[in-house]
């Protein structure tokens, strides 16, 4: 990510120059659910520093944004929870592709009630409803999808799959008892409060999760997007991720 955030702040060195001064205006963020509790925490530390900026924080699956931003939502930056939306934005001319890089890393893990014997992929045909995001939209539930073909269970599953719009539904769902168990991000099952971590699902099952941040095309041109956009990746911001369960680089 260094590298194509040199690229991206070299080509807009003027803004560069600015950036000691104080900084005002408004930055629209379009961010993946997962990561609500990280983005609102950096966000308010950064407005407490430059009391000028307001920031306007946009949650949901990143397939419900991305497609909000091709329809002219306004927004400054997008952090997906995988590459194939930001790609998409990419290919539309919407994201600067100059400025985007990887914010942060997860992986998927299968929660439930405690006292629930499953410890695997193949332990899940013996439960009732499982919540899962949808995967047209949802990329949590897509990496959930592939891993249930992989781990040759998708048929024994195909009818005890309960859809949800976004992973913090999945969430919800389980956590309050309305199915069996859900797949989430690691981040989202230590949010829980009636459910834990029932099993990490198997690495070579699944691509790795990424959430990769980039700017659009007309917030590139704002100083106080880049301002923030520096800020997310700095040691504060490391700090912060770390501590609700992420990996920074």
């Amino acid at each position: 990510m260094r590298k194509g955030i040199t690229i991206c702040f070299g080509v807009v060195v003027a803004l560069l120059m600015v950036s000691s001064m104080a900084m005002a205006g408004e930055v629209n963020l379009s961010a993946a659910a997962s990561l609500r509790e990280v983005i609102s925490e950096l966000s308010d530390s950064f407005m407490k520093k430059h009391p000028g900026v307001k920031i306007t924080k946009n949650f949901g699956a990143s397939g419900v944004l991305a497609r909000q931003i091709e329809n002219g939502a306004p927004t400054d930056i997008f952090v997906s929870a995988n590459q194939e939306w930001m790609d998409y934005l990419k290919g539309k001319g919407l994201v600067a592709a100059a400025c985007v890089g990887t914010f942060a890393y997860n992986t998927l893990v299968f929660a439930g009630a405690p006292g629930k014997k499953v410890t695997s992929m193949q332990d899940l045909p013996a439960l009732g409803r499982i919540a899962i995001g949808s995967p047209k939209s949802v990329p949590a539930g897509e990496y959930a999808m592939e891993a249930l073909r992989k781990a040759g269970v998708d048929r024994q599953m195909a009818k005890k799959l309960v859809m949800a719009h976004d992973v913090r539904e999945c969430l919800t769902y389980a956590d309050r008892g309305e199915v069996d168990g859900a797949f989430v991000y690691r981040t989202d099952a230590l949010q829980a409060q009636h459910v834990r971590i029932l099993f990490a699902v198997p690495q070579e099952l699944y691509a790795p999760v990424t959430y990769p941040m980039g700017l659009t095309v007309s917030g590139a041109r704002k100083s106080e997007v880049q301002g923030f956009y520096r800020f997310l990746q700095s040691g504060e911001a490391r700090a912060v991720l770390g501590k609700y369960g992420f990996t920074a680089n």
